[in-house]
């Protein structure tokens, strides 16, 4: 009965001009890659249930600017969870192909990137024996990013990538989608729309393994992770390399601030949440995180970020204005990515009304 009257109280507060998150700070959706969905009461700072997505090893997750659904990419499973955000309940699954990792929401669509010639080795290094084979197969078939329509509950179309795609990103006016390609180092652009390739910007002269992609809040430049380079570079909005930034070692998940002010990056191994200007690329400052720390979340309010650390069995929390962690939210499963919902800046979401588009659910 409480939960049911939840929702009532914050539209009652909302009505008396208290704003959403002075009435309720929202929740954080963790995946974890040994479980299911941890869900994290972003007043108490603490997990307060747990959601069974039926599936293996989930990575990506998603949410709806309405936020009725939470997505999942099940990596084991080579599929996506469907889950009622409101009750936790799993609505469906929907197949979408080998190894799926990143999920992207777009309006009613879900894009889902695969890895299916995924060995989990650098670029160029020899797959462990006995995978070389499926491997060989497999690479033959370009990966491909999965479409799927939320409203009809099926995967409507593809979109061909390079091998092993990775992150994805929209261009700010809503007509292009970004994609990050691992294994041949490079970084493709596609009409959101057909899917056709307009552009491919090899990144290997800048360093390998493109994985985390951004979109600045003006929609005027981007940012990309090269894990193997131990930098991020800058992409004007016309996709053309201009500044290559050096990081810790091993930078994955990338995001900008709401105003666009600055950029944090997450550097796994060496163990730090990295913060940069956003107009000189300067350094601002390192803040000691955990081990295999790759995808982290702003909260709705701006004011912390969590961030998930797979090898520590925790999810960082760590207060923006300090610059410094403040607590460890303990999660025993692997825990790989985070998001909001109010939706809230980070290396995997963001609010959609924040784009150009201008697009309000």
């Amino acid at each position: 009965m409480v939960k049911k009257l939840q929702p009532l109280l914050l539209s009652l507060l909302i009505g008396f001009g208290v704003s959403a998150s002075a009435a309720e700070r929202g929740h954080a959706y963790v995946t974890n890659q040994d479980g299911g969905v941890s869900v994290i009461n972003l007043d108490t700072m603490e997990v307060e249930s747990n959601i069974d997505i039926q599936a293996k090893s989930p990575r990506g997750i998603g949410v709806t600017a309405d936020g009725k659904l939470l997505i999942t990419a099940n990596k084991d499973s080579e599929n996506i969870a469907v889950i009622d955000r409101a009750t936790g309940q799993l609505i469906k699954h929907i197949p979408v192909g080998k190894n799926p990792e990143f999920v992207r929401v777009y309006k009613n669509f879900a894009f889902i990137s695969t890895e299916p010639s995924s060995t989990g080795a650098p670029p160029g290094t020899k797959p462990a024996e006995g995978a070389q084979k499926e491997d060989d197969d497999d690479d033959k078939v370009p990966a491909k990013i999965a479409v799927v329509d939320l409203k009809k509950g099926k995967k409507v179309r593809e979109i061909t990538g390079g091998p092993e795609t990775e992150g994805l990103e929209f261009s700010a006016d809503g007509k292009k989608l970004i994609v990050t390609n691992e294994a041949d180092n490079s970084i493709t652009v596609h009409n959101l729309n057909t899917g056709k390739l307009l552009k491919t910007i090899h990144t290997k002269e800048y360093g390998e393994r493109p994985r985390g992609i951004k979109v600045s809040p003006d929609g005027s430049f981007y940012v990309s992770t090269l894990e193997y380079g131990n930098k991020f570079i800058v992409l004007d909005k016309d996709f053309k390399v201009i500044k290559e930034v050096p990081t810790g070692q091993a930078p994955y998940g990338i995001s900008f601030d709401r105003k666009g002010e600055h950029i944090f990056v997450a550097t796994a191994k060496d163990k730090q949440l990295q913060v940069f200007d956003a107009k000189t690329f300067e350094k601002v400052k390192d803040i000691t995180t955990g081990n295999r720390c790759w995808h982290f979340s702003f909260t709705p309010d701006d004011k912390e970020i969590l961030l998930a650390c797979g090898k520590s069995n925790a999810v960082m929390v760590i207060d923006v204005e300090k610059g410094e962690k403040t607590a460890e939210i303990a999660d025993k499963e692997l825990p790989w990515g985070v998001v909001t919902y109010p939706k809230s800046f980070g290396s995997l979401d963001k609010p959609e009304a924040s784009s150009k588009t201008g697009s309000k659910k």
